[in-house]
């Protein structure tokens, strides 16, 4: 049963990183074609037809969600009792810098959790992230300030940071909160064991999401045609990694008729890098 959902609410971005593997699937990413308010009415539709106490739902994809802001507030607001309530926590992941602090403050009023993404030390985050470091931890500090504690922070893994560990690790010890570490995918990628033995040298020493059946991204098992969904380019997708695969529905089916044929597979892998060889 779906318990969990990421929506691609837009499919831009203010920045172009030198490693985000969208733009290996530029072929495959559309013009939004999707209601995003019908996509939130059938699941708080599912959650209360199969009586569900807790319903994740990210607000993320292929672009940054920030560059429309205005449409994100609406989707919020109209799933706003759920979120007060808690049966649905949502949250967002954000480059950092279009934050402010009016949408800090909407985001603390509804539970919204939001995530910054930035690659550790300024030399490797520049490096990757069109020289945005100073500017994202500026805005980071807001965080801080609005909410009296540090954002969690998403880290991409490439080779700079499985060559000096201990740069990347220090960098976040300061924060003491969650970090989750994405393994480079696409071109530049790592393999899956590199990225688990620096997970491994990470998790002695820092709060590092890892575990269940999520995404081998982040260190956890593959969970395609689990439980979590994706929506992107007016269709429900099996992972937000696989959108260039034969793996779709129409973004308004019922989530009790959402069904993928997936084969067996070892879901320590990835589903798509077993699926295309």
């Amino acid at each position: 049963m779906v318990t969990r959902a990421c929506i691609s609410i837009n499919n831009r971005c203010n920045l172009n990183c030198t490693y985000c593997h969208f733009h290996e699937k530029k072929d495959y990413i559309q013009e939004d074609n999707m209601d995003v308010i019908t996509i939130l009415d059938i699941i708080t539709s599912h959650i209360e037809d199969n009586d569900i106490d807790l319903f994740k739902l990210g607000f993320v994809g292929n672009g940054e969600p920030m560059l429309d802001y205005e449409k994100l507030k609406q989707y919020i607001a109209h799933i706003g009792d759920y979120l007060k309530s808690g049966r649905i926590a949502a949250y967002t992941i954000t480059n950092g810098l279009l934050v402010d602090c009016e949408k800090l403050e909407f985001f603390k009023e509804y539970n919204v959790n939001v995530g910054f993404s930035v690659d550790g030390i300024s030399a490797i985050h520049d490096k990757y992230r069109c020289g945005t470091h100073e500017r994202v931890m500026e805005n980071i500090a807001l965080y801080k300030e609005v909410n009296g504690k540090y954002p969690s922070m998403n880290c991409t893994v490439g080779k700079e940071i499985i060559d000096n560990p201990e740069a990347t690790i220090g960098f976040f010890e300061q924060f003491g909160n969650r970090i989750t570490f994405s393994r480079m995918i696409g071109k530049q990628g790592i393999s899956l064991s590199d990225f688990n033995a620096f997970l491994n040298k990470a998790m002695e020493r820092l709060n590092v999401r890892t575990g269940g059946y999520d995404c081998t991204m982040y260190g956890g098992m593959c969970g395609a045609g689990m439980d979590n969904i994706f929506y992107a380019n007016g269709k429900i997708f099996i992972c937000g990694n696989c959108i260039d695969l034969p793996f779709s529905m129409p973004y308004d089916t019922p989530l009790n008729e959402v069904s993928f044929d997936v084969i067996d597979f070892d879901r320590s892998c990835c589903f798509k890098e077993v699926f295309t060889g």
